[in-house]
This record gives structure tokens, C-alpha cells and sequence, in this order.
């Protein structure tokens, strides 16, 4: 059973924390002020607060229509879709970059978003920052809840003591994760514990070395107390594997964080072995991975932390539900509604040139597995005797021209037998933020930079994505060919539209400057050289108004 659907009335929890988000200038829907003393009763009700913590990553609050439909989100004056997690960690990842665009530029704040053009203004970067900071203060209160001290006075003993113990670690590792965004893509956040008092508005800010440092002095802390790696059984629990991942990330981009000269790459080869070692699996068929039976398919030991969708209990307008609805092709068209399990919006998101020719150029990807790319138009009409006709690589300066530009079927809404989900407006399918192929990459990439391992091992993990991808050996690469310029164009092939692009482009110095350009970066239809400062997004106007404490970047 997924995690979150035994999770989900935790959001009525959230009263309790209303009056520690003065810092965010966003005020909470729910006007509950809920006592502790009535929430905390017995096992599940710590059970249902942790609950609460998780479903922030998957819901954007509590409130639905008669028919189960998203209705208010739990940050007020943010557009209720544009506030969900996932969506906001996909728009500034991966719409930022040569992936994708989205097609309705008259959408807020969307055009600065994928023509890099952004301001402290924005709404995605105000809707990020604050729902990555309101998850920081629901584990922050769980935590508080949850002290030696409190437990005490409620009489908790035993066993239940002993399994608080490793909900608290959960809690601090997705208090982690959301601090590693923040400093992934601001560089700063604003700083508050579970030992801080509630509704200190202005909090004081962290940033930079001392916020890499947080992040991992708190993920290592938490492990002794995490659940072990067991894939399949612990499904989207912040388990062992889930707080080294995070830390291979860390160590991976330490000389971005840093600075030159700040390498982690030792440690981060490290930490990838361990999570190598510790009883993950590929699936064999790669797009099995982005179905809507991927917590059971064998994707579930693959997959080292999604986000959870359900059609049935766990509904928004973000994560994986809303890229499927985005990848459909325009009504009588395929890839038609019912080929993707779902019915709705239409051509939100196509593939910009330069990622699809990392696909098309070689005629070696066309038995790729992972090429989703969708290249041609069919009729849907059954008794239709028209050929199909080719899409244009290019979009277009018409964003809204549908015909033009390459589609993604990557995720489906369709489960690996074969049915589809019996939802048509919002997923079964879970969103992979974490994947056992990124961590073979990340080993490869580690060990190029100088990470130490094994050469002959790094290319076996590269080339057990390749077999996996072309079903043989045909896709293999020899020794000379493991570069860093082969990986980051891999990088690209396995984890596209899974929020690694943008981080991964700057990585390679690649992102800012005029080394590489793709299709409207800049804002010229071309693309154009963009400045440093576009490495980082700034802190929202709206917060920094809200708490002076908080800094901004340079360049905004």
C-alpha cells in the first residue's frame, strides 16, 4: 500500500502549525488551532503527523470539490497548482533548460522561467521557496512534538517510543531534502529547528557553506535512527537509502556549492557504493519506471524515493499527473488522450530541439528504449488511410502552433499490463525524484572527476543502463568513449524530466555563458548567451519584504 494513502487526513494537523509560517508572508488556509494533547493519542496518530510531513510533497492541501478535485491550496495568494512541489521543482529543473517547453506563455511567470529572464517577482520562485520552507516547519513540528521531554509527559514507552525514534529521522531527512533545494537553487534559506520557538517570524538566514554543512551534518546524524533499505517494502519512506542519496548529491555538486576546489567527489563515490550495495535493482524495462503501476512493477526497487500520486486519494494539479496531461498530443491526434491513460489538458510540454536531437541525430537511439519522443502525427481515427506525417524537430516561434515541435510520452498513466489506471484526470503513476540509474552515473562522473573507484566498474554501470535501454549489448560503449562530455549528453538520454537537468547543465559549466545554447534560452529564438547570476534564482521579493534577515543573491 502506498505510504501517503494511510496518510492523508494528517493534513488536518497542519492547524498546529499555522503559527510558525509568519517568516513566509503566505498564510495558511486552515484556521484550526488544533491542541497537541488532542492530536497525539496513540500510534497512529504519530503515524498520521509524519503523514502530514510526507503529503506536503504530494498535495497542495485539503480542501476538494464535490468530485475530488484540488481546490484550495494551504498557502494562500499562490496559485493553487503552481504551488505543488513537484511542479515547481519541474519548472525551475527542467523548463528552465533544453528539455522542454511549456506552450502557454501567458501563463504567470512561466515565459521568464524557460526564456532564463527571471526576477525576484516570479511567481514559480515564490511558490518554491515557500513550499519548500513550509515543509522545513512540518517536520520542524513534528519534531517539537516529538522530544524525550513530550513523550514523557504522555506516557510513551515501549515499542511506539522505539518507532518514534525513526519517525523523527524521517522527519529530518525531508526536512533535509528541502533545504538541499533551497540551496541547490537560492543558495540560501531561511533557518529555523525544532528547537527555535514557535512564531518567530523573522528567522535568521543560512546559506552557502554553512547550509551545505547543516544539510549534512543532518542527514548523517539521522541515519542511525533510519529505517534499512529494503526496496519494495518500505516504498517512499525517507529510509537509510533515501538520506545517502541526498548526500550524493551534496558531494556531487560541493565545488558548485563551494566553490572551485571544493571537490567532494571522493565522498561521493563513496556514499554512491553504499547505495549500490545496499539491494536496489534496475528494472528491466526502463518506462516501466514512469507507469502508473510503478510502485509495484519492479520499479519499486529502482526507485529510491518518489512522490507519490493516487487517482484516488492523492490528487493535484503538479507531479506526475500534470506531465502526463501535458505530454498528450492535441485532440484527434496521437499520442491521443486514451494511449497516455488520461483525459484533459493537452500539449502543455514538448521537447525543445537540442534534447531531441540527443535522441534522433544518431540513428543508434532509435532502439533506445528510453527515446519517448514522439515524431510523427497518426490519425486516431481508426478508419483514417492517411499517412503519418512528420513533426517538425524545431517548435517554432509559435509556441501554441501544436503541429510543430517533438512530443514525450515518458510517463503513462497506464500500468506495465497494460490497463489503464482508472482515473483519467489525476495519475496512479509516482513521481521517481531518486533512481538507482542516477546513482551508477553519479559513481561514473565521481570517479572521471577524480573521485577514485574503479574505471572497468564505472563502465559496467554505465553500460548496464545501455543494456537495459537497447536490449542488448548493440548500445555498449568501449573504454575511451567514457568521458565527461559522453555522460552529461547520458545524463540527459536516462533522467530527462526527472529535475536533475539544470543542476547537472551548471555542473558542467554548461548552463550560464554562451558555451552551449539551446532553443529560446535568452529569450532569442536561438538561444543566447545568459550571465552567471542565472546559476541561481533569487529569493522572492515577497519574502524578502516579509524577513529582512534574509539576503539576496548577486545580479538581482
Amino acid at each position: 500500500m502506498k505510504l501517503y494513502k494511510i496518510f492523508l487526513y494528517a493534513f488536518l494537523f497542519i492547524g498546529i502549525f499555522s503559527s510558525c509560517e509568519g517568516d513566509l508572508d503566505i498564510e495558511l488556509e486552515d484556521d484550526d488551532d488544533l491542541l497537541a494533547s488532542d492530536v497525539f493519542n496513540n500510534r497512529d496518530d504519530y503515524r498520521n503527523a509524519l503523514g502530514g510531513v510526507y503529503a506536503n510533497l504530494s498535495l497542495i492541501g485539503l480542501d476538494v470539490t464535490a468530485d475530488g478535485r484540488p481546490e484550495t491550496a494551504n498557502l494562500e495568494g499562490i496559485d493553487d497548482g503552481t504551488s505543488q512541489y513537484v511542479r515547481g521543482l519541474f519548472s525551475l529543473q527542467n523548463v528552465s533548460t533544453d528539455e522542454v517547453i511549456w506552450s502557454y506563455e501567458n501563463d504567470p511567470g512561466i515565459a521568464d522561467i524557460q526564456r532564463n529572464s527571471w526576477d525576484a517577482n516570479n511567481v514559480f520562485l515564490l511558490s518554491f521557496f515557500s513550499r519548500a520552507s513550509f515543509q522545513i516547519s512540518l517536520a520542524n513540528e513534528f519534531l517539537r512534538q516529538t522530544t524525550d521531554g513530550k513523550l514523557d509527559e504522555r506516557g510513551v514507552a515501549g515499542d511506539l517510543r522505539n518507532e518514534i525514534q525513526i519517525f523523527r529521522a524521517e522527519a529530518r531527512v525531508l526536512r533535509a531534502l528541502s533545504y538541499y533545494h533551497l540551496l541547490d537553487l537560492y543558495r540560501r534559506a531561511p533557518f529555523a529547528t525544532e528547537n527555535d520557538e514557535v512564531g518567530f517570524t523573522r528567522l535568521p538566514e543560512i546559506k552557502d557553506e554553512e547550509l551545505f554543512n547543516y544539510i549534512e551534518e543532518e542527514l548523517i546524524a539521522a541515519d542511525a535512527n533510519l529505517l534499512a533499505v529494503t526496496p519494495g517494502q518500505n516504498y517512499a519512506r525517507a529510509d537509510k537509502g533515501v538520506a545517502k542519496m541526498i548526500l550524493a548529491k551534496l558531494y556531487l555538486n560541493a565545488e558548485v556549492y563551494l566553490g572551485a576546489g571544493n571537490g567532494r567527489y571522493a565522498d561521493c563515490l563513496r556514499v554512491c557504493e553504499e547505495i549500490i550495495n545496499s539491494g536496489y535493482s534496475l528494472n528491466p524495462v526502463y518506462l516501466n519506471n514512469f507507469n502508473a503501476d510503478n510502485d509495484s512493477n519492479g520499479a519499486q526497487n529502482e526507485i529510491i524515493f518518489p512522490i507519490v500520486g493516487d487517482g484516488n486519494s492523492v490528487r493535484n494539479f503538479g507531479g506526475a499527473s500534470l506531465i502526463i496531461q501535458g505530454e498528450q498530443n492535441a485532440p484527434g491526434f496521437e499520442p491521443t488522450p486514451a494511449s497516455l491513460g488520461v483525459e484533459g489538458f493537452t500539449t502543455l510540454y514538448r521537447a525543445r530541439r537540442q534534447f531531441s536531437e540527443k535522441f534522433v541525430t544518431d540513428p543508434l537511439f532509435q532502439n533506445d528504449s528510453r527515446n519517448a519522443l514522439v515524431t510523427q502525427d497518426i490519425s486516431s481515427d481508426p478508419t483514417s488511410t492517411d499517412p503519418p506525417v512528420d513533426r517538425p524537430i524545431e517548435i517554432g516561434d509559435d509556441f501554441t502552433d501544436f503541429t510543430r515541435g517533438y512530443l514525450v510520452t515518458k510517463y503513462s498513466n497506464i500500468k506495465s499490463t497494460g490497463e489503464p489506471a482508472p482515473n483519467v484526470t489525476f495519475a496512479d503513476t509516482d513521481f521517481p525524484m531518486f533512481r538507482l540509474a542516477d546513482v551508477y552515473l553519479m559513481y561514473a562522473e565521481a570517479h572521471l572527476r577524480n573521485g577514485g573507484g574503479d574505471r572497468s566498474v564505472a563502465l559496467g554501470y554505465v553500460n548496464a543502463l545501455r543494456e537495459r535501454a537497447f536490449g542488448d549489448t548493440s548500445g555498449n560503449i568501449t573504454d575511451p568513449e567514457l568521458t565527461l562530455d559522453f555522460l552529461i549528453d547520458e545524463r540527459a538520454r536516462e533522467l530527462y524530466w526527472e529535475a536533475h537537468r539544470r543542476q547537472d547543465l551548471i555542473r558542467f559549466g554548461l548552463y550560464t555563458g554562451g558555451a552551449y545554447n539551446w532553443r529560446y534560452k535568452g529569450g532569442t529564438p536561438n538561444g543566447s548567451s545568459i550571465g552567471e547570476q542565472f546559476k541561481l534564482f533569487p529569493v522572492p521579493a515577497q519574502n524578502l519584504s516579509a524577513n529582512p534577515n534574509l539576503g539576496q543573491n548577486p545580479g538581482f
